[in-house]
């Protein structure tokens, strides 16, 4: 009885054991995952063209068929040392780097403007929800249900809606061709306070309530204690905050007129008006849009464990 009590153990779901005592796996599971992988295939197609077309010279660009690896890679699409703005060379574009000369920094600085306004709107955007979200679940605020409920239905609402009255309150305030511009009315997002609510009802109030009997205010409470139990939360809202301003075009086109303060967005648009009237500026726009996703891809990859984490917490506790 015992032997076969063991051979039992030995065998699992997917099969009998070999000869070795281990399970045999079923290749279905393998099999049933290859439609995921070409379809893993068919979103990286589009970075791969990105990314070979950045290297190849202009007269490789314009060639029919296609070629899907450079034949001489090149880093004129960043860098054209032949390039002249006295003298046009057939082949030759003004590099990325080489655009915008009016600029200080030329595409770096729109590529700071856009790391800046990205991280200075997530870190506070995700403070002062995290705020509102304390105050609406661990203290006694007469009407906060009511209050909630009107936060989450302005997220019914379309932001197009809100487009024009934006508009019209950075004019009167001054701050058009400004960072203010960007900041200030990007930091009011409903949907980060509705899952902060729902990820903080998960925190026992008796914690809240031991930390006030021991002296501790509602600002240290919140602080101290709030605050660190929600870091897998706030890393899962910060990469659809930060990836959300990252690709932030129509506010930016619209209160933005100087290109000192101009985003990769805007400045992506303004390079491709450019390649309308000349398709040899392509791999100059290739260029700048591989240089574009590089932060984005680090970011996401950085964060990947937190956002997980955070999206099944919220959904198990919430």
């Amino acid at each position: 009885m015992a032997a076969t009590a063991t051979v039992e153990r030995t065998r699992t779901p997917t099969g009998p054991a070999d000869k070795s005592g281990r399970p045999r796996r079923s290749p279905w599971p393998a099999i049933a995952r290859i439609p995921l992988y070409l379809l893993g295939l068919t979103t990286l197609a589009p970075f791969y063209w990105m990314v070979m077309a950045a290297f190849k010279p202009v007269p490789e660009l314009t060639r029919n068929p296609p070629s899907f690896v450079p034949a001489e890679p090149s880093l004129n699409n960043f860098y054209d040392p032949q390039w002249s703005p006295d003298e046009q060379r057939i082949g030759h574009v003004a590099g990325l780097f080489q655009r915008w000369p009016d600029v200080p920094g030329g595409f770096l600085r729109f590529m700071g403007n856009s790391l800046a306004i990205a991280a200075v709107i997530a870190i506070l955007s995700l403070l002062i929800a995290s705020l509102a979200g304390y105050v609406l679940t661990k203290m006694d605020l007469p009407g906060k249900r009511a209050l909630f409920l009107v936060i989450v239905a302005s997220m019914m609402v379309p932001w197009q809606v809100s487009l024009i009255p934006n508009y019209l309150i950075v004019r009167n305030l001054g701050w058009l061709d400004s960072y203010q511009g960007y900041v200030i009315p990007a930091l009011a997002k409903a949907f980060v306070v509705f899952f902060l609510v729902q990820y903080m009802r998960s925190i026992p109030d008796d914690l809240i309530h031991a930390a006030r009997v021991d002296g501790a205010g509602e600002w240290r409470i919140w602080w101290r204690i709030v605050l660190p139990l929600l870091r897998p939360a706030l890393a899962a809202m910060a990469i659809f905050v930060v990836l959300n301003e990252w690709n932030n075009f129509l506010w930016p086109l619209i209160i933005i007129n100087n290109d000192l303060y101009a985003n990769l967005p805007v400045a992506l648009s303004r390079l491709n008006s450019s390649a309308a009237q000349n398709p040899q500026h392509m791999g100059v726009i290739f260029a700048a849009a591989m240089l574009t996703s590089i932060p984005t891809v680090v970011f996401f990859l950085a964060f990947q464990k937190h956002f997980t984490r955070g999206i099944a917490l919220s959904g198990i506790k919430g």
